[in-house]
């Protein structure tokens, strides 16, 4: 035992910033709950990806298309990969990071086939609910023959549920296109997020900061964005690229057309 009013002020300094020292190392190398992400690929989804076809329409006659619309992606550290403190202090410093808790973009666990089995499932229900959505919007548009049509959906590894608005969005465009003989996109590289439930209602997604930046790389120049989400698009929102805001498959195509027209769009 010893005590520290016996020690020279730098030594007690010294004695007590030791164990601090040695935790913030220990901190510096320990895994930490959290992922790190940067801006994913996008697709054009009236496009092909890996050499085929991500929208195929049969039952229909489909038009030909101008413009893209683009889903966005993030890429993050994998489930069973080390986050240490210097990884997630990197993060927050750089606008091209983004650092989220691991169960916020991994809610299944850490082993890499589960999750990847489970974000293909999320894929496929949202490619149902994408389907079912644009066909009853196109179906209450008043076009005819929706009841004949069968869509098929590829879009390779790309998993999870926040492509479902833009699957819609191509399925409305290659069916029907802005309803007056033009493009749902005007023509121009429009680009998003978004899940989509069978009626229409479009959810939240994460890592939106990220995907805008992914977006503006690969030339959009307009970005949808759930409307609650406003914020985080904002947060690192690259020059140029002009946010709307959307809460449903029908206000979308609306914003859309106004868009086309130069009328009123909201804005975040």
């Amino acid at each position: 035992m010893f005590s520290l009013s016996r020690l020279t002020r730098p030594k007690a300094l010294a004695v007590c910033a030791a164990p601090v020292v040695a935790l913030l190392a220990v901190a510096g190398l320990a895994p930490l709950p959290f992922a790190v992400a940067q801006p994913g690929s996008t697709a054009n989804v009236l496009g092909e990806r890996g050499g085929k076809q991500v929208i195929t329409i049969s039952g229909a006659p489909t038009r030909e298309t101008s413009g893209q619309l683009r889903m966005t992606t993030i890429v993050a550290t994998g489930p069973d990969m080390d986050v240490s403190l210097s990884d997630v202090v990197d993060g927050w410093f750089r606008t091209d990071r983004s650092v989220m808790p691991k169960d916020s973009v991994y809610p299944t666990g850490d082993n890499v086939k589960e999750v990847e089995k489970h974000n293909l499932g999320d894929m496929k229900k949202s490619q149902d609910a994408a389907t079912e959505a644009a066909l009853a919007y196109l179906d209450a548009d008043g076009v005819d023959g929706t009841d004949k049509v069968k869509v098929k959906v590829d879009l390779g590894d790309i998993g999870g549920p926040s492509a479902g608005l833009f699957l819609s969005l191509g399925i409305i465009d290659l069916l029907d296109g802005n309803g007056s003989g033009g493009d749902l996109t005007g023509g121009r590289n429009i680009a998003g997020t978004g899940t989509i439930a069978d009626d229409g209602k479009v959810g939240p997604v994460g890592g939106v900061s990220m995907k805008t930046q992914a977006a503006k790389r690969d030339g959009a120049t307009v970005f949808l964005v759930p409307k609650d989400e406003c914020s985080d698009a904002q947060a690192e929102l690259p020059k140029g690229l002009r946010l709307i805001p959307i809460t449903t498959l029908k206000g979308t195509v609306d914003a859309l057309r106004s868009l086309d027209r130069g009328g009123k769009v909201p804005s975040c």
